[in-house]
């Protein structure tokens, strides 16, 4: 039985010492990963780089990127497996938007 398809919101921060080009490619590498796995990205847009209300893994700034999906239910779990390894993310969050 296939798994039912719902809308996330993908949040996350990566080092700020990335240059534009960088940051794009990590947020191209997430697109891909949810597309692979039989999502689509409505739009994975980089925001810009911003200070931290606190400091994480030693960094005070960071680059926020905003990515709008829609997955399969049961593909959640790897991307946020495969965001928790990445050392260039440092904190990262995925929401289920609401209907």
């Amino acid at each position: 039985m296939p798994s039912r398809t719902r809308k996330y919101e993908a949040f996350y921060i990566v080092k700020p010492d990335f240059t534009d080009a960088e940051v794009q490619a990590v947020a191209d590498r997430y697109a891909g990963v949810v597309s692979s796995h039989g999502g689509s990205v409505e739009k994975a847009a980089k925001w810009d780089k911003r200070k931290l209300a606190y400091e994480i893994k030693g960094f005070k700034e960071g680059n926020y990127i905003l990515m709008n999906f829609e997955s399969p239910t049961d593909q959640i779990s790897e991307l946020n497996r495969l965001m928790k390894i990445n050392d260039d993310v440092i904190r990262h969050r995925i929401y289920l938007l609401e209907e």
